[in-house]
């Protein structure tokens, strides 16, 4: 997870398979964060949530909110992605985790009446993300191909 208020920084994060990235960035702030989570919830492996929250979606999204709220940025002001979550094994949906990833989000930003501005998620493709924190302009790379989400 990383968070900038500096026009020059350009987050990255590569080769999301099952894993979700989630990006928020204010416009009014000019200020923006990833959050690139690889399990939903924290209560799979207690011990590992309490020294890297960020790795689970229930722990490493409200975390990537209160680090963005230091900056100065307002809930209603973010403007929010999420990309990933494939199906990137045929496991025959054993552990789905891509799917569970994914779940977990929609229902931590239905449950806090967070809404979705745009997401690329699912399928069977590894992708790789950028936000540049000047404008909150979003690049999405996967098989060749780029796309502005």
């Amino acid at each position: 997870m990383q968070v900038s208020n500096r026009r020059d920084t350009l987050l990255v994060t590569h080769a999301l398979g099952s894993c979700i990235a989630v990006l928020a960035y204010s416009p009014v702030q000019r200020a923006g964060g990833m959050l690139h989570y690889m399990l939903p919830l924290a209560s799979s492996s207690p011990d590992k949530a309490a020294i890297r929250p960020a790795m689970f979606a229930d722990t490493g999204i409200p975390l990537l909110f209160d680090e963005l709220y230091k900056l100065g940025c307002k809930r209603g002001d973010l403007i929010i992605k999420a990309v990933g979550g494939a199906a990137m094994y045929d496991d025959h949906g054993k552990f789905n985790i891509g799917k569970r990833n994914h779940t977990v989000l929609r229902k931590i930003f239905w449950k806090n009446n967070i809404m979705l501005a745009a997401e690329d998620v699912g399928g069977h493709k590894s992708r790789t993300v950028r936000m540049y924190i000047e404008d909150g302009h979003t690049v999405v790379s996967s098989m060749g191909k780029e796309t502005i989400l």
